[in-house]
């Protein structure tokens, strides 16, 4: 095959790939990871073999989708653990995530539901919550975060966010940077917390905090 075809054809690829990657960030944003992969297919303007010829799998697409939103996802709660005051960290940790869940609902339902067999995002939930619970400690000592929270609280946070991908887009923002700041009252710790109903097990993959 002559060079400039080869060339053509791998130019052509590429931009096919991306097209796919940037019609399912917008999809599983949008209306969450029930999409089907005919219908990333028919708004990415492919065939449904072009799809799988890139992504076998639905996993493969959703991995690849939030590939981003992982890292940064990480580095935030990195970022919060390596803080020296832990209150602080843990309260950078809520703000952030909240704008980030926001922007992007289809992360956080892969977060939340840890996807089915997709081995790297339930490696990175783990990483991620056992950082975040160790945090969690960390400011609970300080004295300053209620002593009964546990990790669980932060998939009720993550849940409740969710529920802004009914918000306007523009006002999308702002509505998580309130709610970041109600959440963040609530956790306080404060002579006037109240107790607290026991908490659902949401999660075992990081431990009770």
């Amino acid at each position: 095959m002559p060079e400039g075809l080869t060339q053509i054809l791998r130019t052509d690829a590429k931009q096919n790939r991306d097209r796919i990657l940037e019609v399912a960030r917008e999809v599983f944003a949008s209306d969450g990871l029930g999409v089907s992969m005919r219908e990333v297919a028919r708004r990415a303007d492919v065939g449904p073999a072009t799809l799988y010829r890139r992504f076998p799998t639905k996993k493969d697409l959703v991995l690849e989708a939030f590939l981003d939103e992982f890292h940064t996802c990480r580095s935030i709660v990195r970022d919060g653990f390596h803080d020296p005051d832990a209150w602080r960290g843990f309260c950078s940790v809520i703000e952030q995530l909240s704008e980030l869940n926001a922007q992007n609902q289809g992360f956080t339902e892969a977060f939340i539901a840890e996807y089915p067999e997709t081995v790297d995002l339930v490696a990175h939930r783990t990483e991620t919550l056992r950082a975040f619970t160790d945090l969690a400690r960390r400011a609970r000592a300080q004295g300053e975060l209620r002593a009964d929270f546990v990790v669980d609280d932060l998939i009720l946070f993550l849940t409740a966010n969710r529920g802004l991908a009914s918000t306007p887009a523009h006002d999308r923002i702002k509505a998580a940077r309130r709610l970041a700041a109600l959440m963040i009252d609530a956790f306080r710790a404060s002579p006037a917390n109240r107790e607290l109903p026991p908490s659902p097990q949401l999660t075992r993959s990081a431990g009770s905090s």
